[in-house]
């Protein structure tokens, strides 16, 4: 699961983290097999400014799961803070912690901490994956970057340091891509992180993993297939129809209809998602993306769905399953996790 967290506007702090926190233990006793949670300062429907949070408390709860950040702004973050608050998470939670890092796509993210020239922020996320590594090694040093200074202190034996390195040295990584030749998945692929495709059409879902492969390869990481996440909405009801309806008139169809399509029309991402190239985009409303974008219906149909998914796209190892705003109703959602985790998901297998 993927919570961005795609949340209504007048929700409550506290109403946006009980909420992540219980689809965290839903997940986990379903048998869902990773909770990702969003970071964002400022937008209304994305409303988690703080994942680590919800993290803390998850790990407190669940058993199984693993947990992680999808993804921190690494910008908007001092590294050498990040890297030890990440490396205690990794021991809090036992070996269930990954750690998904970006550059922030939102200007008003980047406008609250002073950044009005977005364009430098790949270059950030670039500085600081090398401040969070040298972090992690634990070896005394002093630097000077081009965004941050940073170091790891001299080891006095009168006041010893605190061995502040995650688990086994290093933490697994992941980016995600939404763009086609996403520098982010080549990036991952260059490093070894798992790569996150946002589900914008199949043509993406190929692309990136071409693009990650390619990346891959070409610095000596294995390309498995299995490494791949993709995201995408998922909703499974007794019927078709009782599914198709459940989408449309619940928190998914309120957040595609007040926040998601209005953004991916504005920014081009819309076209990707036609399965008729020809259809107006104009025209997309919530029953065409129910039935053409959405994966939605009952067990059979979905399993169906899902795995011509996996020929369509050559495959891929991970569903990342959105969650939106049930919290009035949580009780069909939470069913809808469990049958994908338990009656779905076990019937789905790569293509030879």
């Amino acid at each position: 699961m993927f919570q961005t967290p795609f949340m209504r506007p007048d929700r409550t702090p506290r109403q946006v983290f009980d909420w992540a926190v219980a689809q965290a233990v839903t997940a986990d006793q379903a048998g869902f097999s990773e909770y990702w949670i969003g970071e964002h300062a400022t937008l209304q429907w994305e409303s988690i400014p703080s994942p680590e949070l919800v993290i803390a408390a998850a790990a407190a709860q669940t058993t199984q799961i693993k947990l992680g950040p999808l993804a921190h702004l690494l910008p908007y973050h001092h590294p050498a803070t990040l890297a030890v608050q990440t490396a205690w998470l990794a021991h809090i939670c036992g070996g269930r912690y990954q750690l998904g890092i970006a550059a922030g796509a939102y200007p008003t993210d980047a406008a609250l901490r002073g950044i009005t020239d977005m364009s430098v922020n790949h270059k950030m996320l670039f500085e600081a994956i090398e401040i969070i590594e040298a972090v992690w090694a634990g070896k005394e040093y002093q630097a000077e970057g081009q965004f941050w200074n940073h170091g790891f202190p001299h080891e006095d034996p009168t006041h010893p340091v605190r061995d502040i390195r995650p688990p086994g040295g290093r933490i697994q990584m992941a980016m995600t891509g939404l763009s086609p030749n996403s520098p982010s998945i080549g990036f991952a692929g260059a490093r070894g992180y798992i790569p996150v495709s946002i589900y914008s059409g199949n043509q993406f879902v190929k692309n990136h993993w071409d693009v990650y492969e390619a990346a891959a390869t070409a610095n000596g990481h294995p390309a498995d297939r299995a490494i791949h996440r993709v995201v995408r909405d998922v909703v499974v009801a007794d019927t078709d129809a009782e599914a198709k309806k459940f989408a449309i008139e619940g928190g998914l169809g309120a957040a595609w209809e007040q926040y998601l399509a209005p953004t991916y029309k504005r920014f081009g991402v819309m076209e990707g998602l036609l399965a008729d190239p020809s259809h107006n985009v104009e025209d997309v409303d919530a029953a065409y993306l129910a039935d053409h974008v959405w994966i939605t219906g009952s067990p059979e149909t979905v399993t169906q769905k899902l795995q011509d998914w996996q020929g369509e796209t050559g495959g891929f190892g991970q569903l990342l399953v959105y969650s939106y705003d049930y919290i009035d109703g949580s009780k069909q959602w939470d069913e809808s996790m469990r049958r994908l985790a338990q009656e779905v998901a076990p019937k789905i297998t790569l293509p030879a």
